[in-house]
């Protein structure tokens, strides 16, 4: 589930540029309005503990992210303190998610190319980690439960993991002369990947996780199929289960 699929005190609408915050589920009352940038993906996340939690959406400067503290909403105007911002990146977000206790975020523009992940209470980035060099749309990035690693999908129907408590597991270039590759040189790429037979688009998230219990992502793509991959901390990844369970050729008929 999604870090704000917990929350039950209040949750967010997203149309057009304004988000509404509600309390909630019972009797919802409207709390507070919220102006942003144009945001036709519907970006905005919650997650938090049981007495802080953080919403993050796309700021009205493009590339930024913007941070609101939930327990604010409905509050008197002069008791709700300024947002704060983090400029992530140049161009307009595409993606953004946040880890379960709404400590960190994690970011990716339209170009696709780098994933960005900050730390809410400093508003510093923690790493930047590399996708690839040419262009795609990020279309879901997902922590895992104790934060020590991301995975992101694109369309280019590849999804990629990263490690962020122990980055040194990343792979970086190797060559001996890589002064004219510039910022690629010293590039974070994933610790392993895998690439969807059909090469179809997809969502992920990790597999619930325990003593014993194998890393997975699980990708629910977009021509029906479910896919589960397990990967090991020196970078093998493996298919461990197939389904197929929407037949989307069917329902194109119906």
């Amino acid at each position: 589930s999604s870090p704000s699929s917990g929350i039950n005190a209040e949750w967010p609408l997203r149309p057009g540029h304004k988000i509404y915050v509600f309390s909630g589920p019972l009797n919802p009352q409207h709390l507070q309005t919220i102006e942003t940038r144009e945001n036709s993906r519907g970006l905005c996340q919650v997650a938090g503990s049981s007495t802080c939690y953080t919403m993050i959406f796309p700021g009205t400067r493009a590339g930024s992210l913007q941070l609101f503290d939930m327990s604010t909403a409905g509050a008197a105007v002069g008791a709700i303190s300024s947002p704060a911002t983090i400029n992530a990146h140049r161009t307009q977000l595409q993606c953004i998610a946040i880890n379960h206790s709404g400590t960190l975020a994690a970011t990716a523009s339209i170009k696709g190319t780098l994933i960005r992940v900050f730390d809410l209470k400093t508003r510093q980035l923690v790493i930047e980690l590399r996708r690839g060099t040419d262009t795609a749309t990020v279309q879901c990035i997902t922590f895992n439960s104790d934060s020590s690693y991301i995975c992101a999908s694109s369309d280019k129907g590849t999804v990629h993991i990263f490690a962020i408590k122990n980055p040194e597991l990343n792979k970086r270039l190797t060559v001996a002369n890589v002064g004219y590759l510039g910022t690629y040189a010293g590039s974070q790429w994933g610790m392993t990947s895998f690439t969807l037979r059909s090469e179809c688009p997809c969502m992920c998230v990790f597999a619930p996780s325990g003593t014993g219990v194998k890393n997975a992502v699980i990708a629910l793509c977009l021509d029906g199929t479910y896919q589960k991959y397990v990967f090991t901390a020196d970078g093998n990844c493996n298919r461990e289960a197939y389904n197929v369970f929407l037949d989307i050729t069917q329902d194109l008929e119906i």
